[in-house]
């Protein structure tokens, strides 16, 4: 059951306007350039920006509802799509892994193709990836 169907359910209409109201009305978030998600900002590791970049890729492959698009390692690029679960709604992905100062930086951009407002979906795939990359370069450091 969608978020706004059970809130609709256990709480009337002026529940589901609260939960409209939850989230800002935009459908594009991208780390560290929107203030609507403060918490959303790009990742530095120390490691090597090619084992990064590797990282990033095998996540992708392994995220339910995402599927690789393209990418193009000399310029630190993935293309992504992903589907949002209720609706099935494509929205894009682009993932950047670029060198900065010592350390291989990711940014993440994650836009919805259709609407104003994303109910938050792109905010929570962008920690969704951001936590699985964590966990994934965790786990090849642990090898």
């Amino acid at each position: 059951m969608g978020l706004l169907v059970g809130v609709l359910l256990l709480g009337g209409v002026g529940a589901g306007v609260m939960a409209l109201r939850a989230w800002p009305m935009i459908n594009v978030v991208e780390t560290g350039r929107t203030p609507e998600y403060p918490d959303i900002q790009p990742r530095a590791y120390r490691k090597p920006t090619a084992e990064v970049f590797d990282a990033a890729l095998h996540v992708i492959s392994r995220l339910p509802r995402w599927s690789l698009v393209g990418y193009d390692e000399r310029q630190g690029e993935i293309h992504a799509e992903s589907r949002t679960a209720l609706w099935r709604f494509v929205d894009d992905v682009r993932v950047r892994v670029v060198s900065r100062g010592g350390t291989t930086v990711v940014e993440v951009r994650s836009a919805s193709r259709v609407g104003r407002g994303d109910f938050g979906q792109n905010a929570r795939r962008i920690r969704g990836f951001l936590s699985e990359l964590d966990r994934q370069l965790a786990s090849v450091s642990a090898h």
